[in-house]
């Protein structure tokens, strides 16, 4: 006789398994704990089989004659049901397995040993936000151009054509990786080249303050920061320092000697050393969040964890919230802001600028200085930009900065 639900509802475990009939090989078996298995039993090649077809109620009455009835059309064409899933499951493995998401993300753990972290970061965070909600199930293999393209459009859509231009490139690198593997013939952004607008026409220098009257109102602004301690603190060394933003936020304890004054660190764009020397101002300020932070790792932490630097956005996000336009000042400003303001105000000179912004610098005869060199020079030319600073946010005339509606 035909199961109803009400004989299955009813239906109590005792000291042995109990099997519940249906009809067409399909049962309910109840266990001695209380569970129920739909079962299916058939003959194949002259063999008995069984297969389960999942647990009572989360697979239902109705549900699980619908699903004893497709594996009967398999046996009915000579296919076994057990085989069947097996086949499926494997191919639902090698398709996760040759996924864009899946190689992408095995083509960055092979580079990230080599790569800055925040360049790991970025490349990252643009795939995940950008790429795989659309295409990262997808094999690899499979990916066409127009549907990259369309992927990429979205991102030039919002107006984010130097991402858009970015993300096709990083999509390029993982289809050659993926070639490289084995996992897909060809780079489909290949085809793409032309496709989107160039970008060149729209890039932009860092936005900076140069002239001394609007820095001196931008020094008051940082000193007048209202936010944490650490960010407090960031804002006023980035100017002293003017190093990029990246390793301003990463910078870590055991790298900086306040007794010697001195910084040493590895610049994450050139993996090369380099040393900025501290002015009493820079370390007057790292005496000060030394007591917050001194017993972690790095100088400024995430508020979240003492485990992570501080985000990339923190010092930017900051200076939004005083109203500094970003069209003004950016992170990166402060290292124009240096160089401008050093070479045409102070008139050091251009050779010990660029070494303390860690740029390559040659003599004629096409020999690259050591960053590491002329550190007296340079610890005098540290001094006397922070005290020069410091006269500016003393004595000169307000100018006020364009304030962002």
């Amino acid at each position: 006789m035909p199961l109803t639900d009400t004989a299955i509802r009813n239906a109590k475990p005792v000291e042995k398994a109990v099997r519940m009939f249906d009809g067409g090989g399909l049962y309910l078996e109840i266990a001695p704990s209380g569970g129920k298995w739909w079962r299916l039993k058939y003959r194949f090649d002259g063999k008995e089989k069984r297969l389960s077809l999942g647990t009572y109620p989360e697979v239902g009455l109705k549900e699980a004659r619908d699903r004893r009835d497709a594996h009967r059309k398999l046996l009915a064409n000579g296919i076994d049901p057990s085989d069947n899933r097996k086949a499926i499951k494997a191919a639902g493995a090698e398709r996760a397995a040759n996924s864009f998401e899946t190689v992408a993300r095995e083509w960055l753990s092979k580079n990230r040993p080599g790569w800055a972290p925040s360049h790991y970061d970025k490349i990252l965070s643009r795939l995940e936000n950008d790429v795989f909600p659309y295409l990262g199930k997808e094999p690899i293999a499979a990916i066409t151009p127009p549907e990259l393209l369309t992927v990429i459009r979205r991102i030039e859509g919002r107006g984010a054509l130097e991402t858009a231009h970015r993300a096709l490139a990083n999509c390029g690198q993982v289809f050659r990786y993926a070639v490289a593997t084995g996992r897909a013939e060809r780079d489909h952004s290949a085809d793409l080249r032309g496709a989107l607008p160039s970008a060149k026409s729209r890039r932009k220098h860092f936005a900076a303050v140069t002239d001394p009257k609007q820095v001196a109102e931008l020094l008051r602004a940082l000193d007048g920061y209202q936010g944490s301690p650490t960010v407090c603190a960031a804002l006023r060394l980035a100017p002293l320092v003017f190093v990029r933003p990246s390793e301003l936020r990463s910078a870590e304890w055991a790298h900086i000697d306040l007794e010697a004054a001195e910084w040493r660190y590895t610049v994450s764009k050139t993996k090369t050393p380099h040393i900025v020397s501290l002015s009493t101002q820079a370390v007057a300020i790292l005496r000060e969040i030394q007591p917050l932070t001194g017993n972690g790792r790095y100088v400024f932490p995430s508020p979240r964890t003492k485990e992570r630097p501080m985000s990339d956005n923190a010092i930017l996000s900051a200076m939004r919230r005083m109203g500094i336009d970003k069209e003004m000042m950016s992170g990166h400003g402060f290292r124009a802001m240096a160089r401008t303001l050093l070479d045409e105000v102070l008139a050091e000179r251009v050779d010990l600028i660029e070494h303390q912004l860690a740029h390559a610098v040659k003599d004629p005869n096409g020999r690259a200085y050591n960053r590491t060199s002329h550190l007296a020079e340079r610890k005098r030319m540290m001094q006397r930009w922070a005290d020069y600073l410091d006269q500016l946010k003393d004595g000169a005339d307000v100018i006020a900065l364009p304030i962002s509606a």
